[in-house]
Formats: structure tokens, sequence, C-alpha cells
């Protein structure tokens, strides 16, 4: 794995982000959304079409490389059931994608980052982005197997 692509962390480290990459390495996971503020805060620039990243675990490990596909900036009144379901995390609509990414949008976590609670609404925008598995990362071969698989 080339080790100087750009990283992507989902959510914050822990059972949340350990579901999304399971999701991403089982090929149920070929979306994911972002809040547009948060980008903007932490002045990052969005992720552009053809774009490789190495998905971090919880560890801060790489675990699987993604190239973007497509990526758009859109209301949260705009994603529809289709991507909803590409998230991989079990919604099986775009109202559960949405009550459990305002949960997320509005948690203390991303309070904390920002400074505030964001104001989450119909007009909120969100970077969505389709991607695909571009190889899942191998275990680095000067790192000792984890003999607890």
């Amino acid at each position: 794995m080339p080790h100087d692509l750009p990283t992507l962390e989902l959510a914050f480290p822990g059972p949340e982000r350990d579901r999304g990459v399971s999701a991403i390495l089982s090929g149920r996971k070929t979306a994911l959304t972002g809040l547009l503020e948060i980008y903007e805060h932490a002045g990052e620039a969005l992720p552009v079409t053809g774009q490789r990243f190495s998905v971090l675990d919880s560890a801060g490990c790489p675990a699987v490389t993604v190239e973007v596909v497509d990526v758009r900036v859109v209301p949260m009144k705009e994603i529809d059931d289709d991507f909803a379901r590409a998230e991989g995390r079990g919604y099986s609509d775009a109202a559960q994608w949405r009550a459990a990414h305002e949960e997320f949008f509005r948690s203390s976590g991303v309070s904390e980052f920002l400074g505030h609670t964001p104001v989450i609404d119909d007009e909120t925008l969100v970077v969505a982005e389709r991607f695909r598995v571009v190889e899942p990362d191998a275990p680095d071969t000067a790192r000792p197997a984890d003999p607890a698989g």
C-alpha cells in the first residue's frame, strides 16, 4: 500500500468507526456522508473524483484503500433511498439515514470540534461521496502478525 495517500477516518475511533470499516471491507458500504461545515472548519479540501484514500481503523492503522467515484455537495433533503442504502449501515431508506446523521452531526464530538452544535435541517449541506475499494491494505511486513487475528 502506498503510504503517501491521504487518510480517511470514519466517525470517531471506536465501535462506529469499526462497523464502518467492516462494512467497506465486506462491500456493503460504498458511500459516505460528511457535513460540509466540518470540512470548512478543518480547512480541508473536498475530495474529488479519482482521489484515493487510506481508510484508517480505530487504532489509526490503514485498513483499506478506496477511490472516490462521485462526490456532490447537496442539501440533506436531496439524499435518496439508494444513497442511504449505499452507506452500508443498514438504513432501509433516506429517513433512517437522516435520523442517524442528524444525531451524529449534533453529537458532543462534532459540537466540540466545531465549537458549537451545528444547525441541521433540510438545507444543511453535506458532502455525499461514492467510492470503490481499490485494495484491502495488507499488514505492514515489518509489523508482527496479530495473534488475535
